[in-house]
């Protein structure tokens, strides 16, 4: 896995990216989790869900986070239902 990649990850309790400063997941992490879960997709979602529960926790404290149905959208709504054929 490329070093790029692996230097997007989560700053908390902001929830931005602390390699480009995007909303996380961004881009470039999505791809490198898509890579490293790809043999199970269930299991992303479970990150991403317990994830996604952390940033609504840590983002109501600052009183300045997006509300929960564009967590929704930003951590889970990305990954793919079916695995590709």
């Amino acid at each position: 896995m490329s070093g790029d990649l692996e230097a997007h990850i989560p700053s908390r309790p902001t929830w931005r990216c602390a390699a480009c400063g995007a909303a996380w997941p961004c881009s470039p992490a999505k791809l490198r989790l898509l890579a490293e879960y790809k043999g199970s997709m269930a299991a992303l979602m479970v990150y991403l869900v317990t994830l996604r529960e952390e940033a609504a926790a840590q983002l109501a404290e600052l009183d300045s986070g997006p509300r929960p149905v564009s967590l929704h959208r930003r951590f889970t709504d990305w990954v793919p239902v079916r695995p590709p054929k």
